[in-house]
């Protein structure tokens, strides 16, 4: 096991009601901007709660962060902020609310041009607003870790930032406010949460077998809960398992002292920016093709995920290996996500372009071993359309 500093700061107050305590969580005499996306959480009576829960606060709203959220609409947010003296952020929604709200928090006191909070990917940030979150979309665990992901519509450009300054200090997590998600967006969640796991899980060993079982652990909960997500949509338990998962998945916990991967996200990344595909659907796209290109460099984990995530444990190791490739398909596909660039009506002719993108970013050097150059990248991809 590598070393390693591990602190999750980060207050979560998960279950049925929890929203009643949130008053609490926020100092006394704050000026509270609460940050939304497109409104359905004003439909399911989410919002109502939020401001009974504040009702002795100062409470002003801004509304309209995209999926993917924008640096020009967060920028207006930004100048909310700053004309009205807001010192403290409250996203509700999901995981783009909340990174569009870290962004929001460290653009208020960032004295250059903002964008290059991405260009340093926070490297510089000094100081941000503090901020909660009340969690209404399981997926990217944003509410419980310090990094974000943010596009510039103008340029294309998708770029992540990290910074303990825009660690959120605390997060409402109420199951009960999954009921009325989408089946698209559960889907997505729990493939998000599914793919985070494996890129932190899925390298080579380094004998750490707490992260691995608990990995393991999530990747099996996901699978198990996943389907029954779409089927019951109001069934307590199953939400919980899929809610508390995602957010295990990204706090910082099951990456503690091991290698980490990250390249189906950048690759993914890309194909987001470029053709507008859902976040989750473009992971979905990537990871199964990257497990197959770097089946030599992961044999080990991929084996180990093999066994004991899908009791793969007969056979030469080439075909345990493609069975397990293969049941992670099946098991997007039957979330309802499709997993080739045909699916999206993409036939692989903007895979040059997708690998300029790459380049321009510096992203040459991807994976574990660093060894995923814009060769290797061309190959994940031409393997995936």
């Amino acid at each position: 096991m590598n070393n390693f500093t591990l602190h999750t700061p980060t207050r979560i107050l998960f279950g049925e009601g929890q929203i009643a305590h949130l008053s609490n969580e926020i100092p006394v005499g704050s000026k509270v901007l609460i940050t939304f996306g497109g409104g359905s959480v004003k439909k399911t009576g989410v919002m109502d709660q939020v401001y009974s829960a504040l009702k002795d606060f100062d409470v002003q709203e801004f509304g309209g962060i995209e999926p993917n959220p924008s640096y020009e609409t967060l920028m207006k947010a930004v100048e909310v902020v700053k004309a009205q003296k807001i010192d403290f952020l409250l996203a509700v929604g999901g995981g783009s609310v909340l990174d569009g709200t870290k962004f929001i928090a460290a653009a208020a006191f960032y004295g250059e041009e903002p964008w290059n909070i991405l260009q340093t990917q926070g490297a510089d940030i000094k100081q941000a607003l503090p901020m909660g979150s009340v969690l209404t979309l399981p997926a990217t665990g944003s509410e419980s870790n310090n990094g974000a992901v943010i596009t510039r519509r103008a340029t294309g450009d998708k770029q992540a930032f990290r910074s303990p300054f825009v660690q959120p200090l605390f997060a409402v997590l109420d199951p009960v406010y999954t009921y009325t998600l989408p089946e698209r967006q559960i889907a997505n969640g729990v493939v998000d949460a599914f793919v985070h796991t494996i890129e932190q899980y899925l390298t080579y060993p380094v004998e750490a077998k707490v992260q691995d079982r608990f990995a393991e652990g999530l990747l099996l909960t996901l699978i198990e809960e996943g389907p029954k997500a779409l089927k019951e949509p109001e069934n307590y338990a199953v939400r919980a398992n899929v809610m508390w998962s995602a957010t295990m998945a990204l706090n910082g916990l099951i990456g503690a002292g091991v290698p980490q991967d990250w390249a189906t996200h950048m690759l993914g990344h890309e194909l987001t920016a470029m053709h507008g595909i859902d976040h989750a659907q473009t992971l979905a796209i990537v990871l199964p093709s990257l497990m197959n290109i770097k089946r030599e460099q992961k044999r080990g984990k991929l084996l180990q995920y093999a066994d004991r995530v899908w009791g793969f444990n007969e056979g030469d190791e080439e075909q345990r290996i493609d069975l397990a490739i293969t049941a992670t398909r099946e098991f997007f596909e039957a979330m309802g996500i499709p997993t080739r660039m045909q699916d999206y009506q993409l036939d692989g002719s903007s895979i040059p372009a997708l690998l300029v993108k790459l380049e321009e970013k510096g992203l040459t050097q991807l994976g574990e071993h660093q060894d995923i150059t814009l060769e290797v990248s061309r190959q994940i991809y031409e393997d995936a359309r």
